[in-house]
C-alpha cells in the first residue's frame, strides 16, 4: 500500500469497532450543504389567498397525524413490560466467516528474545502538548487486508527495530497487513504472533531507529489521574487524534463475547478506529492498550472507553514474543480481601477467605484465615500485589509464600497449576 492510499468507512454495523473500507469515487472528501434561509422561498410574486389556506390545512393535518402516532407509540411500548436500555461494547462481533477464519498475514519468527518493558510509573509530570509530541510518533495506523475489505485501528510501536503492538480484533481475518508511521509513510507489517483471547497481537516491520513508546506500570493508577489517549476515530482521515480524561475506574471486570475482561475505565474519547492504541499517563508512558467502548441501542452513552492495563499484558505480549501463543495462567486456588491489614508494627498481610478445593494453595496447606504477608520474597499489602507476583510465574513453577497464622509466621511452597487442574 503506497502513502497516497486514501479510504472512506462504510456505515458501521452495531456493536463493530473496526471500520471496514473500500476505495472511494474520485471527489472531494467534505461536501458541502446549503441550507435556505428561514421564511423564504421560491414562489410566485403574488401567491393567492386559497392556496395560503390550503397550505395551512395540510400542515395543521400533518401535525395532527404525527401527534397520533406519537401517542400510539407511547402507548404500545407502556402498555407491557416498561423497555430496559440494551447495552452492548463496540467489539468486533465475528458476524462472517472472513472475521473468524485464523490470520493469514506472512509471519516474522518469534522466539529473537524481544520483551516488552513496563517500567515502574513516575517521572516528570507533562503537559497535553508534551505528552503528545513524545507518544504520536510511536503510534501508527494498522490497515490489515480482508476478503471483503479493510479493518483499521491503531498500533503502539514498542521497540526501535520496529515491533508493534495492537488488538487481535484488528488484523482477525487478515491476509495482508501494513502501518503508516506519523510521518505518512506506509510500511507492509508481518505478523508474530497474537491471543483472541486477551484480544493482543504483535506486528513487526522491517524498519530500524523507530521512535518506541515507553509503557508505565498500570497498577500505579487511580481513580481520578488525568489520562490521554492518541488513535485514528473512524479511520484514516482523523489519525493522530489526542483525546484526554480520567481514570473511571480500575480492575472494572467486563463481559465481552462471553468472557470477563478487566480492564481499566476511562471517560477518554475513544471510537472506532481507536482499538489498539495507546492509553497514556501524565507522564507519558502507555499504561493501556485501548480495546472496547460502551455503546447503547437506544440513547447516547458517553465517556465509557476501557483500555487493557499494562501489568496484566506485558506477561501475554511476552509468552507471545517467546513461544508465539499465550500459556496457560496460573491459578493460587485462593481468595483474599482487597486490603492487606497490620499484623505487627512492621508487617502487613492480606487475609485469606477461601481456599479452593483440590488447588496448589490446599495443597500446600494454605487455610482460611491465614494472612499472606509475602509471596517469592516480596512483601504483600493487598491484592494488586499478591497478582503482581503470580503474574511472573507459569504453570508447574514453584511459589513459596510466607503466612501469618495465629501470631506466627509459616513458610509453604505453591506448585502451581493451570484452571482446572484439581488433581491430586
Amino acid at each position: 500500500m503506497n502513502d497516497n492510499t486514501h479510504a472512506s468507512p462504510e456505515q458501521r454495523l452495531p456493536g463493530e469497532v473496526v471500520e471496514r473500507y473500500i476505495q472511494p469515487d474520485p471527489r472531494e472528501v467534505v461536501e458541502r450543504y446549503a441550507r435556505p434561509l428561514p421564511g423564504r422561498r421560491s414562489a410566485p410574486a403574488r401567491p393567492s389567498r386559497r392556496r395560503g389556506r390550503t397550505g395551512l390545512w395540510v400542515f395543521l393535518l400533518c401535525l395532527g397525524v404525527t401527534l397520533a402516532l406519537a401517542v400510539g407509540t407511547w402507548a404500545w411500548n407502556t402498555a407491557g413490560e416498561v423497555r430496559r436500555d440494551r447495552f452492548y461494547f463496540d467489539y468486533e462481533e465475528q458476524e462472517s466467516s472472513a472475521d473468524t477464519e485464523a490470520v493469514t498475514i506472512p509471519t516474522y519468527p518469534y522466539g529473537q528474545g524481544v520483551t516488552l518493558e513496563v517500567a515502574p510509573a513516575g517521572g516528570t509530570e507533562l503537559t497535553a502538548q508534551e505528552i503528545y509530541r513524545l507518544v504520536n510518533p510511536s503510534v501508527v495506523t494498522v490497515l490489515a487486508q480482508l476478503e471483503d475489505g479493510v479493518s483499521v485501528g491503531t498500533g503502539v510501536i514498542f521497540t526501535q527495530d520496529g515491533y508493534i503492538l495492537t488488538n487481535y480484533h484488528v488484523v482477525s481475518g487478515g491476509r495482508d497487513a501494513s502501518v503508516t508511521l506519523d510521518s505518512g509513510r506506509s510500511y507492509e507489517a508481518k505478523y508474530v504472533a497474537g491471543d483472541a483471547e486477551n484480544d493482543l497481537a504483535v506486528l513487526k516491520v522491517d524498519l530500524t531507529g523507530l521512535p518506541a513508546a515507553a509503557f508505565g506500570d498500570s497498577d500505579a493508577l487511580t481513580v481520578g489521574d488525568k489520562v490521554y489517549a492518541i488513535g485514528n476515530p473512524l479511520g484514516v482521515e482523523l489519525r493522530g487524534t489526542l483525546t484526554d480524561g480520567i481514570v473511571s475506574a480500575i480492575n472494572r471486570d467486563v463481559w465481552v463475547e462471553g468472557r470477563k475482561m478487566t480492564l481499566i475505565q476511562t471517560n477518554a474519547a475513544l471510537n472506532s478506529g481507536n482499538s489498539g492504541g495507546p492509553l497514556i499517563n501524565v507522564y507519558g508512558q502507555v499504561v493501556g492498550i485501548n480495546t472496547i467502548k460502551m455503546s447503547s441501542a437506544y440513547s447516547n452513552v458517553e465517556g465509557l472507553g476501557f483500555a487493557l492495563p499494562s501489568s496484566s499484558i506485558q506477561y501475554l505480549v511476552n509468552d507471545l514474543l517467546e513461544c508465539g501463543q499465550v500459556r496457560p495462567e496460573p491459578e493460587l486456588g485462593v481468595s483474599v480481601l482487597q486490603l492487606g491489614v497490620r499484623l505487627d508494627e512492621d508487617l502487613w498481610g492480606v487475609e485469606v477467605v477461601e481456599v479452593n478445593e483440590g488447588s496448589a494453595a490446599e495443597k500446600a496447606g494454605v487455610q482460611v484465615g491465614d494472612y499472606i504477608v509475602s509471596a517469592a520474597g516480596a512483601e504483600v499489602t493487598s491484592s494488586q500485589d499478591l497478582l503482581r507476583i503470580r503474574r511472573q510465574f507459569h504453570v508447574g513453577d514453584e511459589l513459596p509464600l510466607t503466612l501469618w497464622r495465629e501470631g506466627e509466621q509459616l513458610e509453604v511452597t505453591l506448585v502451581l497449576q493451570g484452571a482446572g487442574d484439581s488433581g491430586s
